[in-house]
């Protein structure tokens, strides 16, 4: 089959094999035919060095497809079920997920690293995140094909496994953010335009997203923002709107050590900056002893939305259905496999809000 292989971490390109194959379904995996996936920030991240993956591999892991095969323990999917793939699924035994943290699960995400899922000729190779969505099709745990209903459209379902879930869940489960309040979103990529969804879901009356790219304010208003401006612009825009006291919640989703502590700066005091983008292991970010205690603000990290993706899938869904939530509008553009490059160029550019790889 097809499949888009990077061939060692830091590679800029990726190399479109049609000799790659899937291992066998083991007791409790399932095999599935991917028909859309999102092409998430993330996978550049994996294929720098930013994030934790192997190489050679197979990257992608924001999809939905079709069940093909199903191991002889799986009991709640058959053939043909449309499912969501998830990168983080539940074991629904570990103490993470007795203590009602699926997100936090570890035991898929470390076999991630030592079951390949892949091979090429006899050499094996891994999935991104156990997962591996730009190839034709892959093998997960049963646990990790979430059904949907098969009138929802692939490319809705692909958001849902990754972008929507992380912005959205942020907001709904992470910070919990209160009807009436003032909410900053620094980046407005896809996961950030989630993020202004959620907010606007919650019932916050004043949303600003930050980007420095101009051209995407305007799509930032469309999906919910009240404001929005450049990072040169934030002050003035704090002044305006909260007389300088700060937003009761900032949300960061970049990544960096600035704009994670814009996010922790820009809230008031007793406010909640909350870090939703990737960062590298190696970058630091900085605060007195003093300023920890003496505002009382809450800086924490959201993992996936705080997800419980038994739960949330149908939640984001159910949300889409009721016109709560603009899914086929974060779909920039679709684009076929043979162009997965030309996608990450234009990722890289961060101009776009997501883009689609559909298969035939």
């Amino acid at each position: 089959m097809k499949a888009a292989v990077l061939n060692q971490i830091g590679d800029s390109k990726l190399e479109l094999r049609e000799d790659v194959s899937t291992t066998e379904p083991a007791a409790d995996e399932v095999r599935v035919r991917i028909k859309a996936a999102g092409i998430c920030h993330s996978d550049l991240s994996a294929m720098n060095g930013t994030l934790p993956a192997l190489a050679p591999g197979i990257v992608g892991h924001e999809g939905a497809g079709d069940v093909v095969a199903v191991g002889s323990g799986a009991s709640d999917l058959k053939v043909g079920d449309h499912v969501i793939i998830s990168f983080v699924p539940p074991c629904g035994k570990c103490v993470s997920c007795l203590r009602g943290e699926a997100n936090l699960c570890s035991v898929h995400a470390i076999a991630a690293f030592t079951t390949p899922r892949f091979r090429i000729g006899d050499d094996p190779i891994f999935g991104f995140a156990g997962c591996g969505t730009f190839a034709e099709e892959l093998v997960v745990p049963e646990v990790g094909a979430v059904k949907v209903d098969e009138d929802v459209p692939y490319e809705v379902a692909a958001l849902v496994g990754c972008g929507v879930l992380t912005g959205v869940g942020a907001v709904l489960n992470t910070a919990k953010v209160q009807p009436g309040s003032t909410v900053l979103v620094i980046g407005t990529g896809g996961v950030g335009i989630s993020v202004i969804q959620g907010a606007r879901l919650a019932g916050a009356t004043r949303i600003v997203a930050i980007d420095p790219v101009a051209e995407k304010h305007d799509v930032a208003r469309k999906f919910g923002a009240t404001h929005a401006g450049t990072p040169d612009q934030l002050a003035e825009l704090n002044q305006e709107l909260t007389g300088g006291q700060g937003f009761d919640y900032a949300f960061e989703v970049v990544g960096k050590p600035n704009t994670i502590r814009t996010a922790w700066d820009t809230v008031r005091r007793g406010g909640t900056a909350v870090v939703v983008g990737a960062g590298r292991a190696d970058e630091m970010v900085e605060f007195s002893a003093q300023e920890l205690f003496l505002h009382e603000k809450k800086l924490i990290g959201s993992f996936y939305g705080s997800a419980d993706v038994r739960r949330d899938y149908t939640r984001m869904i159910e949300f889409w259905r009721a016109g709560l939530l603009d899914l086929e509008g974060m779909i920039s553009r679709r684009i076929g496999l043979s162009e997965i490059n030309d996608g990450l160029d234009v990722m890289q550019t961060g101009k776009i809000i997501r883009q689609i790889v559909t298969f035939g």
